[in-house]
């Protein structure tokens, strides 16, 4: 059983857990909460709250396999997640206006989705971190809560 304060509880709001290692993963992050206009949206560095990152990937949600949406006691991952995201923005930027359509569409998001992953590893590999986190060493535990 969830616990009645955890992020994946049905009336807690929406969380995006991302891979704070990436560039691009923490960019997206950060325009979707400021400027993707979805309500009580927050962010979590999954890469940093790894007691998160283990429960998620013991329930088969992986981080490094893609990035995660916590709603409504659902669990959305990799292209399902971006996708929920993306069909909710009211994109105020030029990045926003071209990502959502793209990958507001559950089809367009699988396919187009292996590509996110495949720059998500080059800039890892860039910075020498492991694409999986559970192989590195990581600051504490964070959860990072933005208001709407």
């Amino acid at each position: 059983m969830v616990p009645v304060h955890s992020p994946l509880s049905p009336d807690a709001a929406p969380l995006l857990v991302f891979d704070g290692g990436c560039p691009f993963c923490r960019h997206f992050a950060a325009l979707s909460e400021l400027r993707g206009g979805i309500p009580g949206l927050r962010l979590c560095d999954g890469r940093r709250d790894h007691a998160l990152r283990r429960d998620l990937a013991d329930r088969g949600f992986p981080l490094s396999r893609g990035a995660i949406v916590l709603e409504g006691g659902r669990i959305h991952h990799g292209a399902a997640a971006i996708e929920w995201i993306c069909a909710r923005m009211a994109p105020s930027g030029p990045l926003l206006a071209l990502l959502t359509p793209l990958f507001a569409d559950p089809v367009r998001a699988r396919r187009l989705y292996p590509l996110l992953l495949g720059a998500r590893r080059l800039a890892l590999g860039l910075r020498g971190l492991p694409e999986d986190p559970d192989r590195s060493d990581v600051a504490p535990d964070s959860i990072v809560s933005v208001s709407g």
